[in-house]
């Protein structure tokens, strides 16, 4: 059809963008094993290294002798502390505000810490040094209860000893961190002490661990007649690498390149910096040669960020007829040796303040205290905004037992309490600004396509079968509606280091007509080559096949903040949108300069400029790119550019409507999933196909979190979890099957009105979950039982409630 008689209809239809469900334009190269990932990485004379790692969780490192394991052949070094102090390298700062060792500095804080960097001319003479150096321990007491850390006279950090004052106030014990308040306390306790009903609980999310497919690696190359370094690594946040790495090595920042090839799952593992990186930069420097470290999965899982570990004391109080006048919640968070939490500075606790939800909750007091103990540091928001999932657990669980206290039906009582629609923007009372909301719809339309109530009269007639000795079966519906908070976020709000949390895109439009678009984050599987192309096309007029983008080189892309805490869309997105509009507002300019009219007489129309009143004159964008580069039109420059650094005004705030139908066997623990159901509500939907894919892989990591996985450690502080015979990873064999639905309540502050989902399935999956197998025990008295609600642990749930017979 030629292009003068397409309806706008099917022009717009043949740009591909946004509500298209196009398809991944990643997935031939990865389907065709054509991914290109850091250990794929090979380099004229590149070394490898590996690290020497503490048996211990706690011991004074004696002495380190590494004669042996220079004798073993191809070892060419091996660093320790002692080699790094000259350099002011054997200790690294957070992106929490601490500082944690590089290579063990005296003592080791927890087993699997860093002792000695060997180098070497492949693996396996690297293996073998780590095998021959010699270390020798004076093990000391190990604290792995973050409540006994900060009763105990054990110091864990002597660095700090005698400090009474951290990165975020006052320390009350030589092993607390920090604690972080929100809220009207006395408030708050003056509404619990008169309340008609108060419903107090213990709610426990345990430690988890991101787990990516690929695990963390690097390739440091410095190349010491230009001395320029290059940094190729598996990083969620390359610029923000490269400034850590120059305030580390005194390095020019200009001379350092960082690039993130393709990445192999991120999920919040990969924003921080690792020992890895740092010893890796140091080798290439001292031996002239690239320098290639990539862990193992023991290393990954031992060592590397872990996620959640928060003890959370609940109270929330309402009055009889189940309205909800007050919550109050302490947090206890096991930080591990280090505070090494990837947190906006002014948020020691991530945005643990979204805990009231999605209720209209009018007085709250939140406290977090933050402690060391002989474990892994990290602390990363795995796939959640910064402790959203945590928030988000502890009101859902809250929730359910302040309904068990009321004998009220739980979806009733969420009813009874959310937000209204027309309280939107509405403000918490934990200080945030909630954008946009339409929970009732949501939660109506949830409950509708489950059938929600026969679903309860089915649950009640497995009850009775189950006392009459019929089956040996329970029957759980978890319930949860959850509000995300994403899109970190606003400078005013939102830094690392001090580095504000903008981001970036940058476009160039070739004179044929297509065009390359350049961002400051880094897609580790989400579909950014897809997706922000489908924005640009529907932003400047250009099919989204003829848009190239490209993100993790710090030598080409435009600074930003990386990808992680759902804040590609939120910001990297917008930043697109704006930039595309630049680019709009140019090609305006040109168009009517080509039609010989006023710039106010022509008006976009899907893919070309046409003069008002008049559409069969127009000028395309493909004509108008052409042109940008041939004619010279007065005043204005040549060629068709622009960049754009997005601030956003707000955060944006996704919800969810997600329900779990389980069946639970008492003699056996084991349990079935018969329905899940996924309402999100992300605003504007770019890609349904994409979203779905992202429901889905969230939903999966929250049902492994919930029903299984765990990083556990015994009381000496061996990780008991380091491998993946332990460590529970879903396959297709236990995976559910999900039925997804939406709601689309636009963002009013975002150019394009998009939320963000990437994290919203994990947020809303393990409430629903753990719902599920609370609900199916309600009847018997069950109130509170800590995840992961594994076959184990669920039968011991039916034995110390007598089901068992």
């Amino acid at each position: 059809m030629k292009d003068e008689v397409a309806t706008p209809e099917e022009r717009s239809a043949g740009l591909k963008g946004m509500g298209c469900s196009r398809k991944r334009v990643e997935d031939v190269r990865f389907t065709q094993g054509r991914g290109n990932y850091v250990d794929d990485i090979k380099l004229d004379g590149m070394l490898f290294g590996d690290f020497v790692r503490s048996p211990y969780a706690h011991a004074r490192v004696v002495s380190i002798n590494t004669e042996e394991a220079m004798k073993v052949p191809g070892v060419i070094a091996v660093l320790t502390a002692a080699d790094l102090e000259p350099l002011g390298l054997h200790w690294m700062p957070t992106l929490a505000g601490d500082k944690q060792m590089v290579l063990a500095d005296g003592k080791v804080l927890f087993q699997g810490q860093e002792v000695a960097y060997v180098i070497a001319k492949d693996r396996y003479a690297a293996a073998d040094g780590v095998e021959a150096v010699e270390v020798e321990y004076d093990e000391l007491p190990v604290l792995t209860d973050p409540f006994e850390a900060l009763k105990s006279d054990v110091v864990l950090r002597e660095d700090l000893e005698g400090q009474t004052e951290g990165a975020h106030g006052p320390r009350k014990h030589h092993n607390h961190i920090f604690t972080w308040e929100q809220g009207d306390k006395d408030a708050t306790e003056a509404v619990l002490a008169g309340a008609d009903v108060v419903a107090e609980e213990m709610v426990y999310y345990h430690r988890t661990h991101p787990c990516p497919l690929e695990t963390c690696g690097c390739v440091a190359s410095m190349d010491k007649v230009t001395g320029k370094l290059t940094l190729h690594g598996t990083f969620q946040a390359p610029h923000a690498i490269r400034t850590v790495v120059s305030l580390i090595s005194g390095i020019a920042e200009h001379n350092i390149r960082v690039i993130s090839p393709d990445i192999g799952g991120g999920f919040g593992n990969k924003v921080g910096a690792y020992a890895g990186y740092v010893c890796s930069v140091v080798a290439s420097i001292v031996t002239g040669k690239p320098v290639k470290w990539v862990e193992n999965r023991m290393d990954n899982l031992m060592s590397t960020a872990f996620a959640r570990d928060y003890w959370m004391q609940g109270k929330i109080a309402a009055t009889k007829e189940g309205k909800i006048t007050g919550l109050w919640c302490h947090t206890t968070a096991d930080h591990g040796g280090f505070d090494a939490c990837a947190d906006p500075t002014k948020f020691p606790a991530g945005f643990m303040n979204i805990c009231t939800g999605s209720y209209d909750i009018p007085t709250a007091y939140l406290a977090v205290d933050g402690v060391y103990t002989n474990k892994a540091p990290g602390g990363v928001a795995y796939r959640c905004s910064f402790r959203v999932t945590e928030a988000a657990y502890f009101i859902e669980r809250m929730i359910e037992v302040l309904a068990i206290k009321l004998n009220m039906d739980a979806a009733e009582l969420r009813r009874i309490n959310f937000i209204r629609k027309d309280q939107f923007p509405y403000q918490s009372a934990l200080g945030w600004e909630y954008d946009s909301g339409d929970y009732h719809t949501a939660w109506d339309k949830a409950l509708a396509a489950v059938g929600y109530d026969d679903l309860r009269r089915e649950q009640a007639q497995r009850l009775e079968d189950f006392k009459a000795g019929k089956t040996r079966k329970l029957m759980g519906i978890g319930l949860t509606h959850f509000t995300e908070i994403v899109g970190a976020g606003p400078v005013k709000n939102c830094d690392i280091l001090g580095l504000g949390m903008f981001d970036s895109c940058e476009i160039r439009i070739h004179p044929t007509g297509s065009a390359i678009a350049r961002l400051g984050t880094i897609s580790q599987g989400q579909g950014h080559a897809t997706t922000f192309a489908q924005i640009l096309a529907s932003e400047i007029g250009i099919s989204a096949d003829d848009i190239t983008i490209e993100e993790g080189d710090t030598d080409t892309a435009p600074y930003g903040l990386g990808t992680y805490g759902s804040r590609s869309t939120p910001v990297a997105g917008a930043a697109t949108a704006m930039a595309g509009r630049k680019i709009r507002a140019k090609a305006q300019m040109i168009a009517a300069y080509l039609l010989e009219v006023h710039d106010d007489d022509v008006e976009f129309d899907v893919d070309r400029f046409v003069v008002k009143g008049a559409p069969d004159r127009f000028k395309t964008m493909k004509e108008i790119a052409f042109a940008s580069y041939n004619q010279a039109i007065p005043g204005l420059e040549p060629g068709l550019e622009a960049v754009s650094y997005y601030d956003p005004p707000n955060m944006t705030y996704p919800f969810g409507a997600y329900i779990c139908v389980m069946d639970l066997d008492v003699d056996t623990g084991e349990h079935e999933i018969r329905k899940f159901y996924a309402l999100d509500d992300c605003g504007t939907r770019i890609n349904p196909m994409i979203i779905e894919g992202q429901v889905h892989g969230g939903a999966t990591e929250g049902y492994a979190i919930a029903m299984g996985q765990e990083i556990a450690y015994d009381d000496m502080g061996n990780h008991k979890t380091a491998t993946l015979m332990d460590f529970f990873l879903p396959t297709s064999w236990e995976t559910p099957t999900y039925e997804t639905d939406f709601t689309i309540t636009p963002s009013p502050h975002h150019p394009i009105g998009a939320k963000g989902v990437g994290e919203s399935p994990n947020v809303g999956s393990v409430p629903a979950f753990s719902n599920a197998v609370h609900d199916a025990f309600r009847p018997f008295g069950l109130t509170q039982s800590h995840m992961p609600h594994d076959h184990w642990r669920v039968w011991r749930i039916a034995r110390d409630l007598g089901l068992h017979g």
